[in-house]
């Protein structure tokens, strides 16, 4: 079975802890403190591997954990940093935070590698503490605690076109024509268990990367069959193509399957269903009645503004037609890949909590100015272009009890908060 979800357990290293400890050497019988700093922790990464096209290794092995730093040691030692994790994903995999399933991280575009987890920092040794008035510190710092999260992977193909409909309504077929790929063919329902990809070279013409998604069934958005496995996969194509069987081989109704399937997939996510779509009337070259199955695709689907092409795939009738009409309508949309947006941020959930803020009025600049670490790492890692980072950005001023201290400064709408350079309105 094509594997393309996994749950695992993921920790960076402690940090090791400053040791305490004076010189003792000869004719020096009171010498100052030495005491070594701990190393760090190791961090955790994700790396982008392409050789990889399942997640098939997170079945065996579920827990990661990077090295913990060396405690300090005397005569100023320092200790060995513990040694960094690289977990190695294929392409096009999202992580999530399990519990509340918010997306970390996707890695797919140029994020090829991407630090999840940074391990604690080591603790300074007694040395740090020596003052003119506490010449022999008997204390050092302890190292920092590690961090860890459990993790939900899922890998989503990366694929321009999906290629949608019923079993044995010739998507394999088809797919094995136009493109390089070589999937599985045989006549029984749910043939391809794991999406095939394949590349379409046109002359003249750019190209693009098909999936081959596997047969949907009634039912699938609600995890149907093997509905939620392979609906992921369809999130991140930017054109739909049904394909579906114009000459009723198995008896089935092309229109009715079109709609059953559009279902399915507003069911799933609603911004899928609204992606441009195309029709393909496969195994024309098996019609064999004098009513014309394709017309009535066409009058049902043509007024819609969804365009429909009689093919073969079979005997290559129409091909060349609709990979044009893909390709025309593929340059027409934004040819940026569809990459999930971060919503789970691990440095705001372990590190920010203790860290100080302030907020204050200014009056010379008439504008209330909000400062602080806590602050300044928030808007570090948060993309306030976005729509879901602003969201996230508002979140954060009410959950700290900002927008609390604002209003109790008597701030109103129309008036100015400025954060590190950055400057807003403020609006209720």
């Amino acid at each position: 079975m094509f594997a393309d979800r996994a749950k695992i357990y993921v920790k960076s290293g402690k940090g090791g802890d400053g040791h305490v400890s004076f010189r003792r050497e000869k004719y020096v019988p009171n010498g100052g403190p030495d005491g070594g700093d701990g190393g760090n922790g190791g961090n955790v990464y994700f790396e982008v591997d392409e050789g990889l096209n399942t997640l098939t290794d997170f079945r065996h092995i579920r827990k990661y954990c990077a090295g913990n730093g060396e405690n300090g040691g005397k005569r100023n030692c320092a200790g060995k940093s513990g040694e960094d994790i690289i977990i190695k994903v294929p392409e096009g995999t999202v992580i999530k935070e399990a519990e509340s399933g918010q997306v970390i991280t996707d890695m797919s575009g140029e994020n090829r590698r991407f630090l999840l987890l940074s391990g604690g920092k080591g603790g300074n040794g007694n040395q740090h503490y020596a003052t003119s008035t506490m010449q022999a510190p008997r204390y050092a710092q302890p190292g920092q605690e590690a961090q860890e999260l459990e993790l939900l992977l899922e890998l989503k193909v990366i694929a321009d076109v999906g290629l949608v409909g019923f079993p044995n309504v010739g998507k394999s077929t088809f797919l094995s024509k136009v493109t390089n790929a070589r999937p599985k063919i045989a006549n029984y329902h749910f043939t391809t268990l794991n999406p095939n990809l394949g590349v379409v070279d046109l002359e003249d013409a750019k190209g693009f990367i098909i999936a081959d998604i596997p047969g949907l069934i009634e039912g699938a958005s609600e995890g149907v069959g093997l509905g939620h496995e392979f609906l992921r996969h369809i999130e991140r194509t930017k054109l739909i193509v049904h394909i579906v069987d114009a000459a009723s081989t198995e008896g089935r109704d092309p229109i009715e399957d079109i709609y059953a399937i559009n279902r399915e997939l507003e069911a799933y996510n609603a911004e899928i269903a609204k992606r441009p779509q195309i029709i393909a009337a496969n195994k024309i070259d098996m019609i064999y009645t004098e009513d014309d199955p394709v017309a009535k695709i066409k009058a049902e689907f043509e007024p819609k503004g969804i365009p429909v092409y009689a093919i073969s795939a079979i005997s290559g009738q129409g091909l060349r037609e609709l990979l044009y009409d893909i390709n025309n309508q593929l340059e027409k949309l934004d040819s940026k890949p569809v990459i999930f947006e971060q919503e789970f941020f691990p440095e705001y959930h372990f590190n920010t909590e203790s860290d100080p803020f302030t907020v204050i009025y200014n009056e010379e600049e008439e504008a209330y100015v909000v400062e602080g670490p806590r602050i300044e790492k928030m808007l570090s890692y948060t993309n306030l272009e976005s729509e879901k980072g602003f969201k996230f950005f508002q979140d954060f001023l009410k959950d700290n009890g900002i927008l609390e201290q604002l209003e109790s400064l008597g701030i109103s709408e129309g008036d100015t908060v400025r954060m590190y350079g950055l400057s807003f309105d403020y609006y209720k």
